[in-house]
Formats: structure tokens, sequence, C-alpha cells
């Protein structure tokens, strides 16, 4: 018997369409108040005074923080070690949005009347945008003890580039542009916070990681982590977005200045303007190759913005600067990248982690370089390509490598070699078809800049009916993986997966765990939950062994039913051997301990900035096809053929479901999302003039999944909800060169770009 592999439901996916699922913004607790931020309307300013009277005296506000009130500490996030954020500002504001002090009030509407009556006084000095220009020397200085704002650099070097390049037939450079774009995510960021007469707080919240939070916010607020407890809350949505964030410390500062119980909620413009949007890049590259399409060299600089503070900008960075040089095989590489700070919105996570910036331009490049020699973009990968079993110039082990069999899948599903044919044939006045290919790999967990572990671990509990409790440190945060865990305990442990629930994470049961990022879902907690599933299993078996007079290796179980296998009329409930092994011991319930720490994994060198920093690498192909308005420039995507390496699949349902949204997002990355910001201040903070795709944009979706099972995931499995997004934009944008001819190298590829360059041509 086995359920993996199969077509399983969402198991809250009624509570969820039904509404009865409560999220972080729908949880309240009895005498709550409620807490607003007032942020600074500068971009960089001195901060003068603050006069808070006249909101304390106002009726119903029952607590108010300034950054003058207190000495906050300079924090940062988990695993950084420069700190250079507070609380709540104290000399000066480095953005528009940023906080300067917060109050907590009977309702919401005297809560924004406070904000009202907090005065003031700051002095405007000048304030710096663009990454480049916060680069020069004599640039306005966003923290004093930053030179040229370069918050980090990392310099790689491997091989002999020069020479690769004399060698090299065919030399082709460009430089490509990613803007400020936000994960979108439907529900905004809530917080409830509660301290109890012991000194601890608890915190409601929806969040991607409640380890990394804990150690963040016992930083800012000046506690041990000990005293932080945080209760995960169903979230309607992440992308890499719901990782540490401010307001949730804020929340636990007001609660404690209140002595009540405090929810703050962001509004959506503070969602656009305030909270930690993907990390906009400047990247040059330079690539050559020989004229047989052996990719011989590239040499990149990278800038990255990194916004006002510190984030989790320096692995964004590494990210984009290393993952890339290991999709093909590449030897001579030379990379400069530099993290900027500027007096915009700081800058995060977002699905990808730094491979969409960068992908866009290295598949791009490959593009051009093909183009150069007259070769088959499609042949040129499939040349390169790496293969299982290579060790990459950064240390990477390939264990499983699909990416040749995505490229040859997914371009004979779409039809490649014939459309690259007969799209320019089918030509019209109005109208141009192209194809484009674009591909990527991934992570599965990233050591890049967390030293204290790898891996996960997790409990499987059995009460005395039966039923199964899972427990573990990577909570769901919307993509389905209490599914996905249900599903690998109810197979080990012979169940029906209706027998299985998933619980929401709570620091003070739930195993301590890194959480939900970095495409380690899957294959580390998977991996986990397989292992205390067999642990319960084991128990039971024992104790069914021994009422059947039957050696536990001759006995299976399956649909909870526990019997001999060559005489299957001697059995027994899997709910008796639960309540044997817990009358044994005095009422204990059967409890399922496992672990999963991958081998041969390392940090980053701090100097090389090579290691194998993941047990399990994923790999895509997509073929993207667009047609071109040629009078309006507007872009239509066709149809997305899209090749995925996942190692195995646990429920197609659900990984169905990962690649949709994905591609979904890519669409808006490709063609139509961009925070404008004007003078530091974003101007379309909301879903009516930032433009994610609609359902009349997504395109027919052709979804092809490639086993390679990898040696170190749970049956094979692999990640597969972060690589699914990454190669969309460089597709897109090489099918609508192969339409008309112009390789557009600035993210949105909107139609007014694509008007102009038409017309400049």
């Amino acid at each position: 018997m086995t359920k993996i592999g199969s077509r399983v439901p969402l198991i809250d996916a009624v509570e969820k369409v039904t509404g009865s699922l409560r999220f972080g913004t729908d949880f309240k607790l009895p005498g709550m108040l409620y807490g607003k931020v007032l942020r600074s309307p500068f971009p960089h300013a001195r901060i003068l005074s603050i006069d808070a009277s006249r909101a304390r005296r106002l009726p119903g506000v029952k607590a108010v923080v300034t950054g003058w009130d207190d000495d906050f500490q300079i924090y940062s996030v988990a695993g950084e070690k420069n700190p250079d954020e507070r609380l709540l500002a104290k000399e000066k504001v480095r953005y528009i949005g940023d906080e300067v002090a917060v109050v907590a009030a009977v309702d919401e509407e005297t809560a924004r009347e406070a904000l009202k009556r907090i005065i003031v006084g700051y002095e405007e000095i000048p304030a710096v945008f663009d990454p480049k220009e916060a680069m020069k020397e004599g640039a306005p200085l966003v923290h004093e003890k930053v030179e040229r704002n370069i918050a980090r650099v990392i310099n790689i070097v491997h091989g002999d580039v020069e020479r690769a390049f004399r060698e090299s037939d065919a030399v082709v450079e460009a430089i490509f542009k990613t803007p400020l774009v936000h994960q979108a995510y439907l529900e905004p960021h809530a917080a409830v916070a509660q301290w109890d007469f012991q000194g601890r707080v608890v915190l409601w919240i929806p969040t991607q990681s409640p380890t990394l939070a804990r150690m963040t916010y016992s930083n800012a607020l000046g506690i041990t982590r000990d005293k932080i407890r945080i209760i995960q809350m169903p979230m309607g949505g992440a992308f890499g977005g719901k990782l540490e964030y401010k307001l949730h410390p804020l929340c636990a500062l007001l609660a404690r200045e209140a002595k009540a119980p405090v929810k703050m909620t962001n509004n959506r413009e503070e969602e656009f303007a305030a909270t930690l949007p993907r990390v906009p890049m400047v990247i040059w590259m330079k690539a050559g190759c020989k004229k047989d399409g052996t990719f011989l060299a590239k040499k990149a600089e990278i800038i990255a913005d990194n916004g006002a503070y510190m984030n989790y900008g320096p692995g964004i960075l590494l990210s984009a600067t290393t993952r890339q040089d290991n999709l093909y095989r590449l030897k001579n590489i030379d990379t400069d990248s530099y993290l900027v700070y500027t007096n915009k919105v700081p800058t995060g996570c977002f699905r990808g982690f730094g491979c969409p910036q960068s992908f866009f331009a290295l598949e791009s490049i490959i593009d051009m370089l093909a183009n150069e020699i007259d070769m088959d973009p499609a042949d040129f990968r499939l040349k390169n390509a790496s293969q299982a079993g290579d060790i990459t110039p950064h240390k990477w082990y390939l264990g499983s490598c699909g990416l040749s069999e995505a490229i040859l899948k997914s371009t004979e599903k779409a039809g490649w070699y014939r459309k690259r044919k007969a799209f320019p044939q089918k030509q019209s006045k109005d109208k141009a078809y192209g194809i484009g290919l674009a591909c990527c790999l991934h992570v599965s967990g990233n050591r890049t800049f967390l030293p204290f572990f790898d891996g996960a671990s997790a409990y499987v509990r059995i009460n005395e009916e039966g039923r199964a409790i899972v427990l573990t440190g990577e909570p769901d945060v919307g993509q389905g993986s209490r599914t996905t865990f249900a599903l690998i305990a109810a197979h080990e442990l012979g169940i029906p997966i209706e027998w299985v629930n998933v619980a929401l994470l709570d620091t003070d049961i739930s195993p301590h765990g890194l959480g939900t990022f970095g495409d380690r879902s899957t294959t580390l907690a998977g991996n986990a939950i397989k292992n205390a599933a067999i642990d319960a299993r084991n128990q039971l078996i024992d104790a069914a062994s021994r009422k059947l007079g039957v050696n536990p290796s001759e006995l299976t179980i399956e649909e909870g039913i526990i019997f001999f296998k060559k005489d299957p009329s001697i059995r027994m409930e899997f709910k008796e051997a639960a309540q044997i092994v817990s009358y044994e011991k005095a009422g204990a319930t059967v409890l399922g301990h496992g672990e999963f720490i991958p081998q041969n994994v390392s940090m980053v060198d701090p100097e090389t900035k090579t290691g194998n920093i993941s047990c399990a690498y994923p790999f895509v192909a997509q073929v993207a096809e667009v047609e071109v308005n040629l009078k309006s420039g507007e872009v239509k995507v066709l149809s997305i053929t899209a090749a995925h390496d996942l190692g195995k699949i646990i429920n197609p349902l659900t990984a169905e479901g990962q690649v949709h949204g994905a591609i979904a997002q890519g669409i808006g990355f490709a063609l139509t999302e961009e925070l404008i910001v004007k003078e530091g201040k974003i101007t379309n903070p909301n879903f009516k003039n930032y433009k994610v795709p609609r359902a009349k944009d997504i395109p027919a979706i052709h979804v092809i999944f490639v086993e390679s099972n990898d040696p170190n995931g749970p049956y094979g499995a692999k990640g597969l909800a972060e690589p699914a997004l990454t190669p969309v934009a460089p597709a897109i944008a090489n099918a609508i060169y192969h339409a008309v001819g112009i390789r557009l190298t600035s993210l949105p590829l909107t139609p007014k770009k694509i008007k102009d360059a038409l017309k400049k041509e």
C-alpha cells in the first residue's frame, strides 16, 4: 500500500473555502487594545523633538511609546552580525515609513486620532535613492558608519576568466535591471501580544519561522528567548515576506506598556510602503562561448538595493551571486557584488531569494550567446547542462539532476523546434509570435547564512483512539505542507490520512525548527516526519507482536489494521496497539521522535563563498509562448510549459498548484509589477495601482514533473515552490526577442518599453 504520489486535497481546504479558518487578522482576545504606528513622512531627516503629551491625554489611549522614551538597543535579524535598526527611530529616520512612535487605544479610530496628536520636529537632510549614486564618494550616508553606503561586498573568482574570453569565439554583454516588487500576499501583517505575570510574552502571529523570530525579537526587546512564546497562526500568503517583521515586537512593546493584550494589523498602504519587498538589482553581465556552444566564461557586477536597513540582504546577495553559476558546466567565473543602503523601504526575502533577479540576467545572456553563434537556445543549454554527480565550482554536489530531461520534455511538449521555425512566418501586420526557453536551479535547505544547525526534527504522537498528531518546527505558510506532512505520516503508519492531524506550531510544544524558507519543508521536515512516524510505528508493531505472538518483522499495517503478512486473519486494530503502549507506560501516549540531519552539507566558506549548502537541488526548464501587439506593445502570454525536476512527487495535486501559483507570480514580475518610487515615496501602494496578474492574464499552463529520485529526499523528493517562479521572466523575454528581435533587459517588460523599442528599431 502506498499513499505517496496520491492526489490528496488540502486537509484544511474546507476550513478555507467556508471562511471558518481563523487567520492572524481574525484573532482576538478579551479586553484587547488596538495598536497603530506613526511613520516618518520624510526619507531622511534628523529627529529634533517628539511631543506625545496630547496623544497620551486623549480618552481611550492606554499606551504611547516613542523612540525617545527608552534606549532601544540596535538589533538585526537572526544570523546577521551587523545590527543597524531600533524598534523606534531615535536620532533620525531613514525612509518614508520608518517607525517613530506607537500607540494603543480601545479602538482603531482612537488610535489613529492619537497618532495625529503626536508632534515630531524633523530637520530634513539630503537623501539618496539610487544605489549607484549612493556608492559615490560624498553621497549622503544612510548609516554614518558605513562608508559609501556599501553594506556588503562579495568577490568571487574561479578559473581564468580573461583567458577564457580571449579563447571565446563569441562574447556578449548587457545591463539588466529588476524592479522593487511586493510579495502581494492577500493577508496583511498582523500580531496579537499578551504578557503574563512571569514576564513572558505570547505572540499570536503568522510567521514563516517562529524560531528565527524569537531570536530576533528577543534582541529587539532586550529579553531572553525563553521569555517569548510564539503561537503560529494560519496565514493568507507569505512568499518570503513573513519572516521577521518589526510589527511583531512593536506589538509586544505596546502590550507590555499598556499591561493588556494588543492587536496590530497593517493597512494595505502600510503593506506596500513599509514592509520588505524584493531586492532590486542592476546586473552587468558579460559571457563568452566557443563556436560549438561550449560556455567558457562569465563576468558580472551586481549592485543590489538594500533599502534603509539590513534584513536578509547579505544572504540574498550571496544567492544572486553564486547560485546561477551551478546551472551549467561553467569553470571561469568572476563576479563582484555590492549590497547598498538607500533611503528607501528596506528590502527582504521574496520567493526565489535572489534567483529571479540573477537568472533573468543569466538566461537572457545564454540566449544572446546562442543567437551570436547561430545555435538553437535549447541545444546550447543541453550542451552545457549540469549533470547528476557533478561538483560545481562553488562545491555544490548534485546528487540528482534532471535538468537535461526537463529541457527535453518541456521543448517536446511545447513543439519547440517546429515553432521556432514557424513563428516568424506567422507574423502579421499587427501581431508577432515568439517562443522562449529559460532554466534555473534552487536549493532544498540553505546553509548560506544560518550557522546554528541544519536539518529538522518532528514528533508523531498517537492517542489512545489511534489518531496521530504531527508536530514540526516548519509551519505551513499556505503552500499546503500540512497536507504533505499528513500524507507522509499516514503512509508510514499505514492509516488513512483522515486519522492524521498536523498541529499548528507553538514554540512551547513544537520541536525547535528553523522554519519554512529555502524550499526546506518537504526535504528536511518531510524526512524528520517520516523518521518520527517510523519510530511510532515500530512501537505499535512491538506491542502487537507481543499480543499476537508474531515476530515484529512479520507484521505490517494497512488502513489501520496490523496483521500477520502470512496469515492476515491474525490481526489487531491500530487503536488497540496504541492503547497497549499507553497502558504499559502508565497513560503516556505513543510518541515517535524523528530528526533529519543532511550529510555532507556545509556552511559557505567566508572567504571563497564555496560550500555544499543544500542536500538536494531542484531544476526547472520552462517554455513561454507569446503574442506581441506591434502597435500597442502589449504582450499576451499564450502558454507556459513547465518541466520541474522535483525528485519525487509526494502529492501531484498540491505540486501542480505550486507551479500554477509560481507562474502567475512570475508573469507579474515579467510584465506588470513594480513599486513606483519618487523621491523615496511609493506612489502606487494599493492593488488598484500595483498591477498583479488577474485570472484573465494567466495562460494555459502545461506542467511536467521529472522524477530524478534524489538520494537525500524523503522517497526521493526535493524542493519545488521557489524555482517554479524564477525562469518565467527570462523565458518571456526570450520569447519576445524571438517574436520581434528586440532584447529587453529591464523588468517589467511593459507595453511602453516594447513600443519605444519597436519605434527605435
